[in-house]
């Protein structure tokens, strides 16, 4: 009796940890700002998320006129991390993003840019992204 009450409980543990891993769920649309020297900028993300694995969709304005990008990252528990790379006028240049889920809401983090110049002399941007409405 013992043994089976022990055994159930580890199993109600395991099935809390693993809802628990994969209640971290970013899919949809959200809002982010960034901050950098430049100022605040603000760009719409929309997140399709297969487990680990992360689909990014990033719309900003550039000159008056949407600019959709794609990407991919991951997400392993609480931290994010994507890619978006992007081809301008200046060249091809990427940007990384790191950052941790705070809540269902909202997530933080900061950014790297490789490609500009001047990288890696400043403090990271950091960016916040709310979750929207649906």
């Amino acid at each position: 009796m013992k043994k089976g009450l022990i055994g159930l409980l580890v199993l109600a543990l395991a099935g809390a940890a693993v809802y628990a891993v994969a209640a971290a769920d970013i899919s949809g649309a959200w809002e982010m700002t960034t901050i950098t020297q430049r100022g605040e900028q603000k760009a719409d993300l929309v997140f399709v998320q297969a487990g680990e694995k992360l689909t990014v969709t990033q719309t900003s304005m550039r000159q008056g006129n949407p600019v959709e990008n794609k990407g991919e990252g991951t997400i392993k528990g609480s931290d994010v991390e994507w890619k978006i790379t992007r081809t301008t006028q200046r060249g091809e240049f990427t940007t990384i993003y790191k950052g941790k889920i705070v809540d269902d809401k909202t997530m933080k983090g900061t950014l790297e840019r490789s490609g500009m110049p001047g990288d890696g002399t400043q403090t990271p941007p950091e960016w916040t992204a709310v979750r929207k409405a649906s």
